[in-house]
């Protein structure tokens, strides 16, 4: 029985994905990989064959993916040439096992050269190195999780009520990290697809100041939006306790566990409309709706960014 092989489920994403994937897939043709073995005991204890991966080596990697189908590689969380390679090491591996097919999470508009987003240089690459690799392959071109957003609507609550960041009047699909994982499950089963881009996107495209109207709307606070200048959102991470990469340390209570070159670039990248896709592509794929901006507010304790689970480190 081929196989089909998911990855990272020992993370946000991933893990969300390996629950979707109990619902719509046989359990015998699924594999779980993570890097955490005490994070796939679970996964064990409910009948479904885990493998422990560390992307970082190559060498016994391909054993890892022996029998597989299709590997859904979930995007590493660090930035740079290190997550580069560890994809690398994935597509090779895979290659090397008779895979046939990858799927991707990758970032909305990652191919485009102009895009300044730090993050989307990494995607660029991952997606270039699979098409030369000559696997089939499916990229999702995943909006930005509307969590983060939503987590970080509720920080200033509690603080001075004025959100402040760089992205002005640029426009994102926000999307729930739920759907994202959704949309991993249901390509991973798709016999159907080949060679396609999917830009996996939000129910409405809207500025940060309507996002931020909604949430008020939804919870009876008084946020408002203030833009300020990249260097300035820098420092406002920098108070946070956010390292300036991957490779720095985190704050064990930071609110934000991405990096702020990854969400300053991001920012920018959200202020010059580089990121302003909205498609129907979630719904094609999946059959379902995405979630509203509306619904995670009401329901907000279920929509947090939550914390930074890589302990890849």
């Amino acid at each position: 029985m081929n196989k089909l092989i998911l990855t990272g489920v020992d993370g946000n994403l991933g893990g969300q994905a390996a629950e979707y994937l109990l619902t719509i897939a046989e359990k015998e043709r699924l594999v779980f990989c993570g890097y955490d073995a005490a994070s796939l005991e679970k996964f064990s204890a409910r009948g479904v064959e885990t493998r422990e991966t560390n992307f970082n080596h190559l060498d016994g990697l391909a054993e890892k993916f022996a029998g597989g189908e299709t590997v859904a590689l979930i995007s590493m969380p660090f930035v740079g040439e290190r997550r580069q390679r560890a994809h690398k090491n994935v597509v090779d591996a895979a290659k090397a096992a008779g895979v046939k097919k990858i799927i991707y999470t990758s970032l909305v508009n990652a191919a485009d050269p102009s895009n300044p987003s730090i993050e989307k240089i990494d995607h660029a690459y991952t997606e270039k190195y699979i098409e030369a690799s000559g696997l089939d392959y499916i990229f999702l071109r995943n909006s930005q999780y509307a969590e983060a957003m939503v987590t970080n609507y509720f920080t200033y609550v509690k603080g001075d009520g004025v959100l402040t960041n760089s992205q002005g009047d640029g426009k994102m699909a926000y999307i729930s990290r739920k759907d994202c994982a959704k949309a991993v499950a249901y390509a991973l089963i798709n016999e159907t697809l080949h060679h396609k881009i999917l830009n996996i996107n939000g129910k409405d495209l809207m500025t940060i100041s309507e996002f931020v109207a909604i949430g008020n709307e939804v919870t009876n606070n008084h946020v408002t939006y203030k833009e300020i200048s990249d260097e300035e959102n820098y420092a406002v991470f920098d108070a946070m306790g956010v390292p300036r990469t991957t490779e720095g340390k985190f704050k064990d209570d930071s609110e934000a566990p991405f990096s702020s070159e990854g969400m300053v670039t991001f920012a920018q990248a959200i202020r010059e409309n580089k990121m302003a896709e909205h498609t129907n592509d979630f719904k094609e794929l999946t059959g379902d709706l995405p979630v509203s901006v509306r619904y995670m507010f009401e329901h907000a304790e279920e929509f947090q960014i939550g914390e930074r689970h890589s302990k890849d480190v």
